[in-house]
C-alpha cells in the first residue's frame, strides 16, 4: 500500500490526450518538489480521443497515479466532484489538462495557504486567451465579486489549492465548480488568490462557449440562493410574498375610498391586477412554508468545525 499521501493533484479532463503525457510529467516534478507524499487523481470526463488509454498506462507505471473514466460528458463539476471524493491529500491542488496551468507555480499556493488560508485560488494576471474569453470573464468575474462579498480576480482559474476541509464541506455539482472561491466563503473558509503564469493553449480547443454566458448567470443566482438561504427559504419567498399582498391591499384600500366617496365599483384592470398579486403572494409564502419543511427533513450538523475540545474524533 503506498503512503497517505500529503498532496493531492485532482485534474479533469475531457479530450486532451494530446496534452496528457506532458502535463503528467510537468506535474510530477512539481510534486517532487514538494518533497511531501503525493498523488494524482485523473478524472477523464467521457473522453472519446483515446485520453482514458493514457491514464490507464500512466497509472500502470506509477501507483501513485490513480484516475476514472465516466461512461460519457458529465461536466467539470462532476469530474471535480469525483476526483475531490478520490483525493486522500491533506491539501488538495487542481489546475486543467490543456497544460495553460504551469505546475510550477504551485509553491506559491503552498506559500499562501500557510499564511492561514483554507483555499488559495489562482490568478491568471496576464492571460493569454482571445478577447471572447477575456472580456465576458472580467465581467463574470465584477458580478460574481458583487454578490459573494469576496473581491478576487479570477472566480475561474482552474488552478487552486485547497485544505481537505474545504473539498469535504463544499459540494459542487451541475456548473458550481466556477464559484468555489465563493461557496467556500459562504461557508466560513479563508480564501485569498495568488498570481501564476498563464501559458498559452498548445494543442486541441476550448471547451468555451456562448452558452456559458446565461450559464454563469443562472448558475450564480443558484450557488447565492443555495449557500445563502438553503435553511430559510420562507424568508425570501416570505418577503416577497407579503410585498404582493401589500400591494394588493393598497389597491384594495384604494377602490374602499373610491366606494366610500360615492363611485360605483366596477371590474377595473387595476381590480384585477391588486387581485392578482394578492393570489400569486399567498402562493410564495405557501412556498416558502414548504420549503422550510423540505429544509427542516434535509438538515444535517454538518457545519465546517475549525476546532473541537474534549470531543470522540466521531462525534
Amino acid at each position: 500500500m503506498n503512503p497517505t499521501p500529503y498532496l493531492s493533484a485532482v485534474v479533469p479532463l475531457f479530450n486532451e490526450v494530446e496534452s496528457l503525457r506532458e502535463l503528467h510529467a510537468e506535474l510530477a516534478r512539481a510534486l517532487d518538489a514538494v518533497g511531501r507524499p503525493w498523488e494524482i487523481v485523473y478524472v477523464d470526463d467521457g473522453s472519446r480521443d483515446g485520453s482514458d488509454r493514457v491514464i490507464a498506462e500512466l497509472a500502470a507505471a506509477d501507483p501513485r497515479v490513480r484516475g476514472v473514466s465516466f461512461r460519457r460528458n458529465f461536466g467539470k463539476s462532476a469530474g471535480l466532484a469525483t476526483g475531490f471524493r478520490l483525493a486522500r491529500g491533506e491539501l488538495v491542488v487542481t489546475l486543467d489538462a490543456d497544460l495553460q496551468d504551469d505546475p510550477s507555480e504551485l509553491p506559491k499556493l503552498i506559500a499562501a495557504l500557510d499564511n492561514g488560508f483554507d483555499l488559495v485560488s489562482g490568478w491568471k494576471k496576464q492571460r493569454h486567451d482571445p478577447i471572447t474569453k477575456t472580456l465576458p470573464s472580467k465581467l463574470f468575474n465584477s458580478v460574481t465579486g458583487m454578490v459573494a462579498g469576496i473581491r478576487l480576480h479570477d472566480f475561474n482559474c482552474g488552478f487552486k489549492l485547497y485544505r481537505r476541509d474545504v473539498v469535504e464541506s463544499v459540494e459542487v455539482y451541475g456548473e458550481l465548480h466556477r464559484f468555489m472561491p465563493a461557496l467556500a466563503h459562504w461557508r466560513g473558509f479563508r480564501v485569498t488568490e495568488v498570481a501564476v503564469n498563464h501559458r498559452a493553449r498548445r494543442y486541441g480547443r476550448s471547451k468555451f462557449g456562448a452558452s456559458r454566458f446565461v450559464n454563469g448567470f443562472l448558475d450564480l443566482l443558484a450557488a447565492s440562493f443555495i449557500s445563502t438561504a438553503a435553511l430559510k427559504p420562507l424568508h425570501v419567498f416570505g418577503r416577497i410574498g407579503l410585498l404582493f399582498i401589500a400591494l394588493a391591499a393598497a389597491v384594495g384600500v384604494y377602490f374602499l375610498v373610491l366606494w366610500g366617496m360615492g363611485e360605483p365599483i366596477r371590474v377595473r384592470p387595476l381590480m384585477l391586477f391588486g387581485a392578482g398579486l394578492g393570489l400569486v403572494g399567498v402562493q410564495l409564502i405557501l412556498m416558502g412554508l414548504l420549503g422550510e419543511m423540505i429544509a427542516a427533513l434535509a438538515a444535517r450538523a454538518d457545519y465546517p468545525v475549525r476546532r473541537a475540545y474534549n470531543l470522540p474524533e466521531d462525534a
